[in-house]
């Protein structure tokens, strides 16, 4: 066996690539991040926010697990706001806008600063591949480094090509060479290849915006934070502004279709659904006579402005002319065009539940690369494919998440089993147990796994554990203290007057009754800390629904452990469709779960797929 540089190189140095270098490096895995260039670490090349809803929860797991974006998000955090706070808690996403340079600064020194890990400063041209399993990366100036695993982190740079109107150029992003030979390597290794694209607004000058006619957005009084290590924000809050497109923005825009790259047939990729550019609001929604426009602040010491919500490929001085129609910007400067970013990815059905390519051992693929939008998908993608990579290489057990117990898994388990046709991004509304998988208890969730896998800091270990503490103490208190039916009628709540006792934790599950109303009339609850009492405020407010929903996610278990063997022909299996049978052939579900979701799949086709399965096992016991 020819020696090893490293047990795990990841190539890339985005949101994927920083998270699965230090996933990795945290498992004891000795890893390289290589990069086109160190400045280009933790850069937010779209948008400057973390978070939002489905997105905060993916933050608060990767947090969980030790993770590094949640820290910095909220080192950078200049404005802080938790999304549907009106709607339950299963569904509220913590968001933040950051300064970009306090992010990307906190992630360039979370990387030079964590053990284990070297950045390392090349262009990965080409993967050393020996029959079916990946060596290592060779950089251009043919260097060789060899390594036990490799993770791709690649973003929007395989083949990428920037779209400004008419006129296109070659790029990863504005400012940055794409990755055109480390493309073709992956194309020729037979992986099934696409196209996306994604864009981004104009970035405009905040000191030739009309604030005064903007409307304000601050942040929440109370900020909730990313971290569980986190109580307050480091920076100082700052406001965004609200402005609209009118009828006039969308004249221009509907007069100058032709101009722009998606619609003048100069981009072949599916843009995402649920960001779509200034272009395909107007005509797809052509009813509307406004669209919202968030005005956000890129830094504390920038005057650029994000405006959320006018991505565009159209030619700069249409830019220039539809910006200006719009109420407060109507003398601004554009410091940067919009433009439309076009790049390859990689079917995600080729991957495992690892987020392992199938039929090359050692090689994971993590983020856009994947088919995903975003840096909070493509963040949590690097957390499972580092801590993989690394327990690959080490020789140790997988570390696989599931449905039933993170949106991770949700998003793992989407992608490997249905793949992509256009850019996924994270919803609450994906996961079928949401009501137990909130953001509020990710570390309840996921750190003691964490722990038992050894990528924990004792610092957070500690933390976690007096939490926990407090948890228990606070839930036994609780739980054992029984109010009489004169007991509870002085807090206000009615009740059956059957004379039954009901527990502090029972009284918790009414809707309008808190902990504090409660503490108000019995102080002896006063003394449990306010973060405490809102987290078991919410365990006792779904604890029924939490209850049924475990049922569930207990059948769903046994069907997971129900493992497909990898020798099953799919294409033999009687009374099942042929499209079906293609679709399973491509798909390759690792077991029943996984086969229950594809699109078409039935009842009775799941029952035929066991059968087989079953006369499978008594052939190998026989």
């Amino acid at each position: 066996m020819k020696h090893r540089d490293f047990d795990v190189i990841v190539v890339g140095g985005g949101h994927a690539g920083a998270e699965a270098a230090a996933a990795s490096a945290r498992s004891g895995a000795v890893t390289a991040l290589i990069t086109l260039s160190e400045a280009g670490i933790g850069v937010m090349s779209c948008n400057p926010a973390i978070g939002g809803l489905g997105k905060g929860h993916l933050v608060r797991e990767i947090d969980a697990m030790d993770g590094v974006m949640g820290r910095i998000a909220d080192q950078a955090g200049i404005q802080f706001r938790l999304l549907n706070r009106r709607k339950g808690p299963a569904v509220q996403g913590p968001r933040a806008q950051a300064d970009r340079k306090i992010y990307r600064r906190g992630m360039q020194r979370e990387m030079r600063e964590t053990p284990n890990l070297s950045v390392l400063v090349g262009e990965v041209v080409d993967l050393v591949v020996t029959g079916d399993r990946v060596g290592g990366v060779v950089l251009s100036g043919d260097i060789t480094l060899r390594a036990g695993s490799v993770v791709l982190t690649t973003g929007t740079f395989l083949r990428g090509v920037i779209h400004i109107g008419d006129q296109c150029q070659p790029g990863g992003r504005m400012g940055d060479r794409p990755s055109i030979r480390l493309a073709e390597r992956i194309d020729g290794l037979g992986l099934d290849l696409g196209r996306l694209k994604t864009g981004t607004p104009p970035r405009l000058d905040g000191r030739t915006i009309d604030w005064s006619v903007i409307d304000a957005q601050p942040g929440d009084d109370d900020p909730v934070m990313f971290s569980f290590m986190s109580s307050r924000p480091f920076a100082r809050q700052v406001s965004c502004g609200i402005t609209h497109t009118n009828e006039r923005t969308h004249d221009v825009i509907r007069n100058n279709l032709g101009k722009s790259a998606m619609y003048g047939g100069h981009i072949d990729g599916i843009g995402p659904r649920y960001c779509p550019s200034i272009e395909d609001k107007v005509v797809r929604f052509s009813e509307k006579t406004s669209h919202q426009i968030f005005l956000e602040p890129e830094g504390l010491d920038d005057t650029t402005i994000y405006p959320n919500g006018i991505s565009t490929s159209l030619p700069r001085d249409v830019q220039e002319e539809y910006v200006r129609s719009i109420s407060g910007l109507n003398d601004v400067k554009i410091v940067q065009p919009g433009y439309a970013i076009e790049y390859d990815y990689v079917d995600p059905r080729s991957l495992d539940l690892r987020l392992g390519v199938r039929n090359i051992t050692g090689l994971f693929l993590a983020g856009q690369i994947n088919g995903t939008t975003g840096y909070e998908e493509a963040a949590a993608q690097g957390l499972t494919a580092g801590l993989n990579a690394a327990r690959e290489a080490l020789g140790l057990t997988p570390v696989l998440f599931s449905r039933a117990d993170s949106y991770i898994g949700v998003m793992v388990d989407d992608l490997t089993t249905r793949g992509v046709t256009e850019p996924y991004r994270m919803f609450t509304s994906r996961a079928e147990f949401r009501l137990s998988l909130r953001a509020d208890n990710a570390d309840q969730r996921l750190t003691p796994r964490a722990i038992s896998l050894g990528c924990v800091s004792e610092a957070r270990q500690q933390a976690f554990n007096e939490k926990q503490d407090r948890l228990n103490t606070g839930r036994d208190r609780l739980s054992h203290r029984m109010f009489s039916s004169k007991e509870i009628a002085r807090l206000g709540v009615k009740t059956s007057t059957d004379g039954q006792k009901r527990s502090g934790m029972h009284l918790l599950s009414f809707p309008d009754m808190s902990l504090s109303k409660l503490s108000a009339i019995f102080p002896e609850f006063s003394d449990i800390p306010t973060e405490i009492g809102a987290q078991l405020e919410r365990d006792a407010l779904y604890a029924n629904y939490i209850q049924r929903q475990e049922r569930d996610v207990a059948a769903l278990r046994r069907d997971e452990a129900l493992e497909i063997p990898s020798s099953v022909d799919f294409s033999k299996i009687e009374g099942v469709s042929f499209e079906l049978k293609q679709k399973l052939s491509k798909a390759r579900p690792k077991n029943l779960a996984q086969a229950a979701k594809i699109e078409g799949m039935t009842p009775a086709a799941l029952s035929l797929l066991l059968l087989r399965i079953r006369k499978l096992s008594q052939v190998r016991s026989a």
